[in-house]
């Protein structure tokens, strides 16, 4: 089987933990799915009408966290940590129970969702993938902040800034190709926020969950976690892995440039919705082929399906 075609778990997986704004006990489980059928989520907690799509037409808040509903009002929140686990990893196909309105924060990162599926490794089809490919310059801008994505044959390149007034934080850029470097380190950097933002959360009803077990606390020029820092740029990476789920809401992967300074949950949201507002600004194509020497796709081996 090649990689070119479509993947799913080779079983299912489970997972338990609380919701990081609701504070809430979740079981989730992560059941493999047919080709074709993207990743869906399922309210096992509801009798009826508790399937969400993760598309970015669904989305339904961005504080704080990537939020989906479906046209009954259902909603699952913070999903981004795993919607950028099956991106950088590789799963097409999923069924995803949960029986709770948030995903579990686990330890703040992907780490988890990405070694069980890992462990339990995929399952390839005879069924191509599919991608979106950037046809023209898009850009999304909000004062200083912006986000914007342009036309690249056969990569999948993403450059973060973040600029932070706390000193520690600081200002930090990293850029990845998320189909060809070690995403270790974004997969297992976790969410952060300042020691003075956290009564902020309480008095708008998030952040309930919140510990030193499932996000880094900055106060004044310290962390306060005891184990410190996983990696010298954890805080954008951790903004890499949100932008990577939020990117995988478009339904396929993105062969695109993609350059974000401060942006955030919102502004991906804003961007996929600008690109696809106008069909002269993408392709959906089709990957035929076997063997990839270098790179995620070959230019020659793409096949536009519309």
């Amino acid at each position: 089987m090649s990689i070119l075609t479509q993947k799913t778990l080779s079983k299912s997986i489970s997972f338990n933990g609380i919701g990081i704004h609701t504070g809430s006990n979740v079981n989730l489980k992560i059941n493999p799915a047919p080709p074709n059928t993207g990743i869906i989520f399922k309210r096992v907690d509801l009798n009826s009408n508790n399937i969400i799509y993760p598309n970015y037409s669904n989305v339904s808040d961005t504080t704080l966290c990537t939020t989906i509903s479906n046209e009954h009002g259902v909603k699952v929140s913070t999903i981004e940590h795993l919607m950028g686990a099956f991106y950088g990893v590789g799963v097409d196909n999923a069924l995803v129970e949960i029986d709770s309105k948030e995903v579990p924060i686990m330890d703040g990162s992907a780490k988890a969702f990405v070694d069980k599926i890992k462990q339990v490794g995929l399952k390839f089809s005879d069924q191509p993938i599919k991608i979106i490919k950037i046809n023209k310059d898009v850009k999304v801008e909000d004062e200083k902040k912006f986000i914007s994505i342009s036309k690249s044959n056969i990569s999948g390149d993403l450059e973060f800034e973040i600029k932070y007034e706390n000193q520690f934080i600081g200002t930090q850029k990293n850029k990845i190709n998320v189909f060809e470097d070690d995403l270790t380190d974004i997969f297992d950097s976790r969410t952060f926020c300042l020691f003075e933002d956290i009564e902020k959360l309480k008095e708008i009803n998030l952040g309930r969950g919140g510990s030193l077990d499932n996000a880094i606390v900055v106060k004044n020029n310290k962390v306060l976690n005891d184990t410190g820092l996983r990696n010298n740029l954890e805080f954008v990476n951790h903004k890499i892995l949100d932008c990577m789920g939020d990117l995988f809401l478009s339904g396929y992967k993105i062969i695109g440039s993609i350059k974000c300074s401060q942006g955030g949950h919102n502004l991906t949201n804003k961007l996929l919705k600008k690109i696809f507002t106008d069909q002269s600004n993408y392709s959906l194509i089709e990957i035929k082929g076997k063997q990839l020497p270098h790179t995620f796709a070959n230019y020659h081996n793409l096949k536009s399906i519309a």
